[in-house]
């Protein structure tokens, strides 16, 4: 695990080009529009003691909800969980300290409660805090990000942003690893970086984000430093057939739409919910 990955996002606006005029008396077809990015920047992110995070909600989390902290789960002050092991609705005094567009601390959150944590099939923790979204936009002026619904496309640009180390990773979706194994731990589906996504220690639970939605579609939490084969800090992609390969220097995510299903009325986390496929305890 790259404990603590970083990953931060640069606001990056790019217009639209502009079509040819469209001409009355010959019709021709007009060049598609370009898509503008996403303003990314560091509003929203949170640093923990040790990793990144994010303050996070699903499309339908209310203002009037307890908000949400998205991290990994190699990141709890508990320690690492093991393999198998899932933790559920436990008490919690973390804090976290939120950051605004140009990664100033605008103020301290602090949770109650840890909903969920694993490291089985995918790394990732949740903590519900002691303030509603309706609170925290109130009281520091920040908004959470929100989780994407669905799978993140390859070849998809992707900002990976730190609040630990106050820093941003620009790349791509270079593709997905069917098993990404480390240590005693197994991920499915992991999102592999394109090389850019150079990240490092610290960067752990980092929000990766799509910047053409704006929206959080993994969470920084690995990469390959050494060159090992499936030990610790260098993980390995393992394919349907059991293949083994080892990529030196490539770094990863856990994809995050899959939280989604989970989250209930109250931002309440029901792993019996329709869809949810994260590993009970």
């Amino acid at each position: 695990m790259k404990k603590p990955l970083i990953g931060t996002l640069l606001a990056l606006t790019l217009a639209g080009a502009a079509a040819a005029p469209a001409m009355a008396s010959a019709p021709r077809d007009e060049a598609p529009k370009a898509v503008a990015p996403t303003a990314v920047d560091f509003a929203g992110t949170v640093a923990l003691s040790n990793c990144s995070g994010s303050l996070v909600r699903t499309p339908a989390s209310l203002p009037t909800d307890p908000a949400l902290v998205l991290s990994n789960g190699h990141c709890l002050e508990s320690g690492m969980p093991g393999a198998g092991q899932v933790v559920k609705d436990q008490a919690s005094s973390r804090t976290f300290s939120l950051l605004n567009s140009t990664a100033t601390k605008v103020g301290t959150l602090q949770a109650n409660r840890i909903l969920y944590a694993t490291m089985t099939d995918t790394d990732i923790s949740v903590y519900r805090l002691t303030k509603t979204y309706q609170q925290i936009q109130t009281q520091y002026g920040i908004g959470a990000l929100t989780l994407d619904t669905v799978r993140p496309a390859q070849g998809a640009s992707i900002k990976v942003v730190s609040g630990y180390w106050k820093s941003t990773y620009s790349c791509n979706v270079d593709g997905f690893a069917y098993r990404l194994k480390e240590d005693a731990w197994t991920w499915k589906d992991s999102v592999r970086y394109t090389s850019s996504c150079n990240t490092i220690g610290g960067t752990s639970g980092s929000p990766v984000i799509d910047t053409t939605t704006g929206k959080v579609v993994a969470v920084n939490n690995t990469g390959n430093e050494s060159g090992g084969t499936c030990t610790l800090n260098n993980p390995c992609e393992v394919d349907q057939n059991g293949a083994v390969t080892v990529r030196q220097g490539i770094n990863y995510a856990q994809q995050t739409y899959i939280i989604v299903p989970c989250v209930g009325p109250g931002n309440v986390i029901d792993l019996n919910r329709a869809g949810c496929t994260l590993p009970k305890p």
